[in-house]
C-alpha cells in the first residue's frame, strides 16, 4: 500500500465529464489498495476569470478580498470531485484550506505555506476515505482566505504529500511528462524518465511550464519524490506506477549522472531588456541602480556592464561612464522603468532603453559539472546561424543567453541537434 498525492490542473477538471474521467482514474488507486489524498486546481479559465471580476469592480482591489474571490475556482471544482467520487462508490469528502488547516503568512495573493495540520488527512486516511483538498488557497492569522499565487496548486500538492511523507506526489496535466524540449517546436524531443530536483528548477525558473517554481523547490527541500503525467490517456491505461510520465527526484536516484551532460533546453520570451547610458563609473552606482528594483520586488536577471570609458576632464580630475544593461520580467516592465526614473537623479544615468523583443534560451543539465566546453558550443552553434548573443548568464547546471525574440525557435532547434538530444527517427 502507498500514499499518494494526486493533484488535477485546470484542464484535467474542465467540465463534469473530465472531472469523472479524474473520479475513475482515482478510484483505480482507491481500489489498487492505495491512501489517497487529492488536490485540484480550478477550472481552466475560471481563475482569470474571477480575477477580471476583481479588477472591473476596483483596479486597487483589498488584496484579502481578491483572495476570497479566487479562491472560489478551486472550492467548485473540489465539491464537484468529491460528488463525482461518491457517485462511484468511493468515500471522499472536500476539505477547504482553512478547514485542515493549510496555514500560510500574510502576503495575500502570493502567500508561503506556514504549516499544515494534518490530524484531519489522517483521520480521512484511517477511514478510508479520500480527502479532496482545493489547491492553491489557504488560511492565514485572523482567519483569512489567502492564496499561493498562479499555479500555486502545484506548491499545495507538493506542500500536502511532504506534511502526509507521501510516498509519491502525482501531477497530472496535459502533457505526459517533461521533454528535453518544447515538441511543439522540436518534434523529435524526447520525454525524460527522470530529472533532478535542481535540472527541473532551472528548466522552471527559464522557461519551462509544466512545474511552478516553488513547487520544485518546495519537493527540493522537503525530498518529495514528484512525477509529472497526463491525465488524457484512455480508462484502460497502465497504472501511474507501472508507466511513469516523468519522475522528479534526487540525484542519487539517477545513475551515471555524469554521462547526463545536457538534460534540457528551455526558452522564454517573458523578457525584459533595460539599459541605462553613461551610468558614472564609481563605487556604488551599481547599487544605486538594483536596490529601487529589488524594493519594488523586481527580480533582476541577466546583468552586463561595459568597459568603462573616459568622459570628462578637468584639469587633474577626470570621470568615466559606462553602460549598464539587465533583463527583468516582461511584466514588471513599466514598474522597472517608473522605478529607475524616480532614482534617475541618484544614480545619474543618461538615458533609458528598453526592449521586450528578446527571449532567453537556456540549456541546463547535472552533467555541466563535471564537463567542459558546454558554453562554448552553445555560443559556436548560435554563431554559425547567424544568432546573435546579447547577454549571458550561468549557474553550475545552466547557461542562458538572450537572444532577438524572431530567433527563437531557431535556436531551440539547433542547440537541441547540437547536444544530441534529437530522438531517433521511428
Amino acid at each position: 500500500m502507498a500514499r499518494i498525492v494526486m493533484k488535477f490542473g485546470g484542464t484535467s477538471m474542465a467540465g463534469i465529464e473530465r472531472i469523472r474521467s479524474v473520479a475513475a482514474r482515482v478510484k483505480r488507486e482507491v481500489a489498487a489498495g492505495n491512501q489517497v489524498a487529492v488536490v485540484v486546481s480550478a477550472m481552466a479559465g475560471e481563475t482569470d476569470r474571477l480575477v477580471g471580476f476583481c479588477r472591473e469592480a476596483s483596479p486597487l482591489y483589498d488584496a484579502r478580498e481578491y483572495d476570497v474571490v479566487v479562491s472560489a475556482g478551486e472550492q467548485i471544482t473540489s465539491g464537484l470531485l468529491a460528488i463525482a467520487l461518491q457517485a462511484i462508490d468511493v468515500p471522499a469528502r472536500s476539505f477547504l484550506g482553512w478547514q485542515l488547516p493549510i496555514c500560510t503568512d500574510t502576503a495575500f495573493a502570493k502567500a508561503r505555506i506556514d504549516t499544515i495540520d494534518t490530524a484531519t488527512l489522517e483521520e480521512s486516511f484511517a477511514a478510508g476515505a479520500v480527502a479532496v483538498i482545493p489547491g492553491f488557497q489557504g488560511v492565514a492569522p485572523g482567519q483569512r482566505i489567502t492564496t499561493l499565487g498562479r499555479g500555486g496548486s502545484d506548491t499545495s500538492a507538493v506542500a500536502v504529500a511532504a506534511a502526509i511523507r507521501a510516498d509519491r506526489c502525482d501531477i497530472y496535466t496535459d502533457v505526459d511528462g517533461v521533454y528535453t524540449t518544447d515538441p511543439r517546436i522540436v518534434p523529435r524531443a524526447r520525454k525524460l524518465a527522470k530529472v533532478t530536483y535542481e535540472e527541473m528548477l532551472e528548466l522552471a525558473s527559464v522557461g519551462a511550464k509544466v512545474l511552478q517554481t516553488r513547487s520544485v523547490g518546495l519537493a527540493m527541500k522537503e525530498k518529495v519524490r514528484v512525477q509529472v503525467l497526463s491525465s488524457f490517456t484512455d480508462a484502460d491505461a497502465p497504472m501511474a506506477d507501472t508507466l511513469p510520465g516523468t519522475m522528479i527526484v534526487g540525484e542519487e536516484e539517477i545513475e551515471e549522472v555524469e554521462r547526463q551532460l545536457i538534460t534540457g533546453i528551455a526558452h522564454d520570451k517573458n523578457e525584459a531588456k533595460i539599459t541605462l547610458t553613461r551610468v558614472p563609473d564609481q563605487p556604488g552606482t551599481v547599487a544605486s541602480i538594483f536596490e529601487p528594483l529589488a524594493a519594488a520586488n523586481i527580480n533582476v536577471d541577466m546583468i552586463i556592464q561595459n568597459i568603462a570609458h573616459q568622459s570628462a576632464s578637468n584639469g587633474a580630475s577626470s570621470t568615466s561612464a559606462t553602460d549598464v544593461t539587465f533583463t527583468v520580467p516582461a511584466a514588471d516592465l513599466a514598474r522597472s522603468i517608473e522605478a529607475l526614473n524616480q532614482a534617475r537623479e541618484a544614480i545619474g544615468f543618461g538615458e533609458l532603453i528598453h526592449d521586450t523583443r528578446v527571449a532567453k534560451i537556456s540549456v541546463v543539465g547535472v552533467g555541466m559539472r563535471s564537463h567542459a566546453g558546454v558554453a562554448s558550443t552553445m555560443f559556436t552553434t548560435l554563431g554559425a546561424r547567424g544568432i546573435n548573443i546579447q547577454a549571458i548568464s550561468t549557474s553550475e547546471i545552466k547557461v542562458s543567453v538572450l537572444i532577438h525574440e524572431d530567433e527563437t525557435e531557431l535556436a531551440v532547434r539547433v542547440l537541441h541537434t547540437a547536444y544530441g538530444l534529437d530522438a531517433e527517427a521511428a
